[in-house]
């Protein structure tokens, strides 16, 4: 008997993954919308078999709509979290922003 095969997980915290792997659907995603091939994506991503790479984008392909909402959340949620980081006044993120500072004065 033939079994159909799953090749996208949602972790803990909601992110779309490939596999067992740690490889976000998004990566594939977008290397695809570049224009990347299978095999290109696969090499820049080892963790994954070619066969998990064209399930990913087959995947996407049989679900855009979904996905491109749910590529847009992440990018909100990323946006959020980077004003975040921003905003913080923690010593480190202080300290980042003054070096930074310095090195731009060059």
């Amino acid at each position: 008997m033939i079994m159909a095969k799953s090749y996208i997980r949602a972790d803990e915290h909601g992110v779309l993954r490939i596999g067992a792997t740690r490889v976000s659907l998004d990566s594939v995603v977008y290397a695809f919308q570049q224009g990347h091939a299978p095999e290109t994506i696969q090499d820049q991503y080892p963790a994954l078999s070619l066969e998990e790479v064209y399930g990913a984008i087959a995947f996407y392909l049989s679900n855009r709509g979904e996905v491109e909402d749910y590529l847009r959340r992440q990018e909100q949620r990323w946006e959020e979290f980077r004003q975040k980081s921003e905003e913080s006044h923690s010593p480190v993120m202080q300290r980042l922003r003054k070096l930074k500072l310095e090195s731009s004065r060059g």
